[in-house]
Formats: structure tokens, C-alpha cells, sequence
């Protein structure tokens, strides 16, 4: 052995370093050029060089207790791949030895320089490393997770490389690695992993396999909060989309017409993906829902909110192929909606409008309704609610108003409207009942007596009074959609709303919601109560009879009363009040007590 590699050897063998060497010039060691064999005598020297670091860092144990020692020596590897390249091709072994036991090192800088050089060899020889690679996969998880942030990157850069150029069958090992560091707290990990698995779904031999896994890495950094994270992955994904197209060209030439022709009522805000894009998500889709579906109600709430936000990425590419998938991704929602963390919530409501966006009512409102009046869940009876409301608030008025009819009907049915009395429930109620106020405003007036009677019941039983006060809003705009004043509205509904009571008045007791409902609709329709007194005192004449429910008696007995102090304005409005015959009966005075005699 001669020349450097004896003075390698004499240093592997003891702790103390070789001679120093005077250096010769660069362009006798490595440089394209030359011409005189340099290259060829420096890669012959340098394979010869791998015998004794494998000796000292490749056994089990590492001998050398310096860690700047080990660190020049890994460096020194580095820069025998680099100079040497294919020429290390019979040394894989020795090579893969090495780097086994340096990518675990104590020294995080011994490991970034490992993760460097695992990269390098990795490039230079790609037709031999992949019968290797496989054993890498380990040692670079653990250091995947390692303290330094640093060497993380260089740990996510290194299983690219890995894997990019290894078999591939290892990406089920290291796809919840890259996942977890998503959440790293360090934007430069998080920008590693985005820029790693965009180059494997541009460039990996066997991607068309692993897309469905793949994909939702990608997506999930587009909504990063680092801006410069956002536009690394929305690019990669744009060239993603532009590749799979060129590669597919005959299978989507029909589509190519509607590459630049968004659907109708398409979000203003938002700029509609490309073609190759929308294409990837939808043929990935049936297999991306139930991953969704297990991650949102995973245990950690960051895994939740970003698979949240994830959804609705999916959502946007996904457009009118979301109709195939409804089920499945209504159930998400309504597991999801039921979150703690109002971050999730807010996410899968953005989700739920754009399936309001996409699919025709007629075939949400098939599910959704079904789901409003037999909620699957009893102790979260609200959120097939809370999705309607904002599946409604996505779509547009025109495709909305032929099913007003059917909506409406729904809401005001006892279960639905008089079921459940938990705020919660009844917030979720008058959701829907706004949503309809304003994406269809005055086309309202044909179910203006359904909402009307929705709006009473959630003011009856609702024990927040600021609740009651959005209802009393609610009534308002009811009418002012209308060109009515709340008056007026009464007006011309109160002989439905009377009748509407008066069908289940021999039922009455001091729990049915219908005594509060009737103590909502004479106090607020003032002097309207006046001019249905045919209808009224009956009504009360039954509830005030003598074997009725005392404690129903006594509360209506106390509306009369109010109603009372105020009778121009209310039952005397029309001067009529004295001329009814039920009045004397209404209010039926005992008999005189008078003693047995004895």
C-alpha cells in the first residue's frame, strides 16, 4: 500500500492522525479534464480507503472515541463518493456498512454528513443501490426524530434518496415518518418533507402505485402557514398535475374542453386547479375518504385540524365527482362536527359548503333530510343541522328554490322542530332557517308559514335569551323579505298558526311545547290577537277547564293577564272583546260555598 492509503491505514490502526501531506493540485485529483489518468490513480487510491473506515465505524461497535475524528472521517467518505462515483460500485457493501452504524451516531454532526453522504452515493450508483437501500430505512427513522432540527432535513433529504432510488417497496415503512413531521414544529422540516414527496410523485419509477398515499402529503402543505411552504407546494403539484396529463393525454382528451370551464356558481376566491390535478384527486378518491374518516377523530388534536382542512383541498379537486363519495364523507362530517376543537368544526363546515357547491340538491337533500329527522347520534343530535346549514349556504338560489317546499317541511315536523330543547340544537335550527332567509329571500314567501312556526318554537323553548333575541331577529327578516312589517307577518298567518295549536290542545300539559309556542305567538303579534278572538278564546276556554294540568292553567292564566294590562293593544284591539260569548265561559266562576246543614 502506497502513497495516501498507507498513511490511512497506519492512522486506522492507531488514535493519532496520519502526517500531514502536502496537497496536490485540484486539478490533478479530480477535475473533468485531465487527461493524464489522475482521475482514474485518485478513484483506484480512494476505493482502496474504504477498507479501513469499515473497519473502525462499520462493526458493531464504534472503536473511534473522538467525534471529530469520526466526523472527518465521514466527511472523507463524502468526499470518496463524490470523486469516485460508479467506481464504488464493488464496495457497496463496505459502504452501506458504514453509513449504517453513522446515521445512528451519537454526534448530530456525524449524522448530518452521513445523511449527506447517503444522498451523494445513492445518485452515483442507482443501479446497484437498491439492493441495499432497504436496510437504510431503519437507522434513518430513528434519526428522523432526532432533537436537532437540522439534522432532521438532512434525515427526511436522505429517505428521498432512499427511496427515490431503492426499490420502492419501503415507502409504507417511512410514509408515517414523513407524516408525523408535517406537524414539525420547524418550517424548514416541514418544507423538506413537501419538497421530498413532490419529487417522488414527479419522479419516483413506481409513483402511479403509491398516489393514494402520496397525495394527501402533498395537499396538506398547500395549506401551510408558512407562505413560502404554500407556494412550493402548490407548484409541485401544479407540475404533478401538468406531468400526469402528458402522460394520460389520450385517456382525457374529451376533458381537455373543460380544462378552463369551471362549473357554475364556482367559489369566486378560489383558483380552480388544473386539469391533470382535479384528475389525480378524483381516481384517488374512494380510496382517500376512509383515511380521512380514521385521521379526523385521531387522538392528536393538530392530526385533526390539518386533516380538516385537508378535506376541503380534496373537496375542490374532487367538484361534481363528490355525488359518488356523498355517503361516506356526510358520516366524516357529522363525526367531525362534533369536535372540541372549533378549528376542525370551522374546517369540515368549509368542506360541507362546497359539497353544497358541487352536488345537486336533489341528491344531498335525499341523505341530509333522512339524517335531520333520525339523528344517528343521540347525544349530538344537532349535526346533521349544522351540516344542512352549511351545505344550503354553498349552493345557489336558483338550483335551492325548487326544493324550498321540501326543506321547510322537514324543519317544522314536531321531531325535528320540538324534540330536542339543548341550545346547542336549537342554534343549529335557526342556522337553517337563516340560511334559507338569505340565499333565497323573497322566493321565502312560499314557505313563509313553516318558517314562522320554526322561528316561535325555537323562541319557546330556548332558555338563551340571546338566542330568543336572533329568532325575534330572524322574524324580522322573515318579513322583511316579504315587504312586511312583523305585524303584518302575524296578520297573515294567524289563523294557520291558531289552527296549527288548536289540532293537539286535548293534549296539553305543563311540559308541551306547544303552551309556550302559544304564549310567543299572541304576545308578539300585538293587535293582530284582536282579530282572531273566533279562534283564540275556544282555545283557551279548553286549556283553562277545570280537570286540566294546574300548573298549564296558571301559566295561562298569567299570558291572560299580560294580555290584559294592555287590552286596546292586544285582545280589545278591535272593541270586540265584550261581545264574545265564550268570554263568561272562559273564566268560569264556582258556585257559591255554602255549608251542608247539619
Amino acid at each position: 500500500m502506497r502513497g495516501p492509503c498507507r498513511g490511512l491505514a497506519r492512522w486506522a490502526r492507531s488514535s493519532s492522525p496520519p502526517p500531514a501531506r502536502s496537497p496536490r493540485p485540484p486539478t490533478s485529483i479530480c477535475h473533468p479534464l485531465d487527461r493524464s489518468g489522475a482521475l482514474s490513480r485518485t478513484a483506484a487510491a480512494g476505493t482502496r480507503q474504504h477498507h479501513q473506515p469499515k473497519e473502525r465505524f462499520g462493526d458493531k461497535e464504534i472503536l473511534e472515541p473522538s467525534e471529530e475524528l469520526r466526523l472527518s472521517a465521514v466527511e472523507m467518505l463524502t468526499l470518496t463518493v463524490d470523486v469516485c462515483g460508479t467506481h464504488l460500485t464493488h464496495y457497496l457493501n463496505e459502504t452501506i456498512s458504514i453509513l449504517l452504524r453513522t446515521i445512528v451516531d451519537p454526534f448530530p454532526d456525524v449524522r448530518k454528513e452521513s445523511c449527506k453522504c447517503t444522498v451523494s452515493f445513492a445518485k452515483s450508483v442507482p443501479e446497484h443501490f437498491h439492493m441495499q437501500a432497504e436496510s437504510l430505512v431503519k437507522p434513518l427513522m430513528q434519526t428522523i426524530t432526532h432533537q436537532h432540527s437540522r439534522v432532521r432535513v438532512s434525515a427526511i433529504e436522505a429517505t428521498g434518496a432512499v427511496i427515490q432510488h431503492g426499490s420502492g417497496k419501503n415507502l409504507d415503512d417511512v410514509i408515517s415518518h414523513l407524516a408525523q413531521r408535517l406537524f414539525d414544529d420547524s418550517p424548514q422540516v416541514r418544507k423538506a418533507v413537501t419538497a421530498v414527496v413532490g419529487d417522488w410523485l414527479l419522479n419516483m419509477r413506481d409513483r402511479y402505485s403509491y398516489f393514494h398515499k402520496l397525495i394527501p402529503l402533498l395537499l396538506s402543505s398547500v395549506s401551510d402557514e408558512i407562505p413560502e411552504i404554500r407556494v412550493l407546494a402548490a407548484d409541485l403539484w401544479r407540475q404533478a398535475g401538468l406531468q400526469w396529463e402528458k402522460e394520460n393525454e389520450d385517456d382525457i382528451k374529451d376533458k381537455m374542453d373543460f380544462l378552463f370551464t369551471p362549473p357554475p356558481h364556482y367559489p369566486p376566491e378560489v383558483r380552480r386547479p388544473g386539469l391533470g390535478c382535479r384528475e389525480l384527486v378524483v381516481r384517488n378518491l374512494g380510496r382517500l375518504v376512509p383515511a380521512i374518516a380514521h385521521d379526523v377523530t385521531d387522538w392528536l388534536m393538530p392530526t385533526r385540524v390539518r386533516t380538516s382542512k385537508l378535506l376541503s383541498v380534496l373537496l375542490l379537486h374532487a367538484e361534481d365527482h363528490t355525488t359518488q363519495h356523498l355517503q361516506p364523507l356526510l358520516a366524516v362530517l357529522y363525526r367531525a362536527c362534533t369536535d372540541t376543537e372549533r378549528d376542525v368544526v370551522n374546517n369540515c363546515l368549509a368542506a360541507a359548503k362546497l359539497i353544497g357547491t358541487f352536488v345537486p340538491p336533489p341528491v344531498f337533500l335525499k341523505l341530509m333530510l333522512e339524517h335531520v329527522t333520525a339523528p344517528s347520534s343521540p347525544s349530538y343530535p344537532w349535526t346533521p343541522l349544522m351540516v344542512l346549514a352549511a351545505v344550503l349556504r354553498g349552493g345557489s338560489k336558483q338550483l335551492l328554490k325548487p326544493h324550498l317546499q321540501l326543506v321547510a317541511d322537514t324543519l317544522v315536523q314536531p321531531e325535528v322542530c320540538q324534540e330536542y330543547q339543548q341550545v346547542m340544537y336549537l342554534e343549529q335550527l335557526l342556522a337553517c332557517v337563516d340560511v334559507l332567509l338569505h340565499q333565497c329571500e323573497s322566493d321565502c314567501g312560499s314557505v313563509s308559514l313553516q318558517l314562522l312556526q320554526v322561528l316561535v318554537t325555537i323562541q319557546s323553548l330556548s332558555t338563551d335569551p340571546q338566542l330568543s333575541t336572533k329568532a325575534l331577529e330572524s322574524v324580522r327578516f322573515l318579513s322583511t323579505v316579504q315587504g312586511l312589517d312583523p305585524i303584518e307577518l302575524y296578520r297573515q298567518h294567524m289563523g294557520q298558526l291558531l289552527d296549527w295549536l288548536s289540532g293537539s290542545v286535548n293534549t296539553w300539559s305543563s311540559y308541551s311545547p306547544q303552551r309556550l309556542q302559544l304564549h310567543v305567538i299572541v304576545m308578539q303579534s300585538g293587535p293582530v290577537v284582536g282579530e282572531f278572538l273566533n279562534q283564540l278564546m275556544p282555545l283557551l276556554y279548553n286549556c283553562l277547564q277545570p280537570n286540566r294540568d294546574t300548573e298549564m292553567r296558571m301559566s295561562v292564566f298569567t299570558m291572560l293577564a299580560k294580555l290584559l294590562l294592555d287590552a286596546k293593544n292586544t285582545l280589545d284591539s278591535q272593541g270586540e272583546l265584550g261581545e264574545q260569548e265564550c268570554l263568561d265561559t272562559a273564566h268560569p266562576c264556582p258556585p257559591p260555598y255554602s255549608e251542608s246543614p247539619s
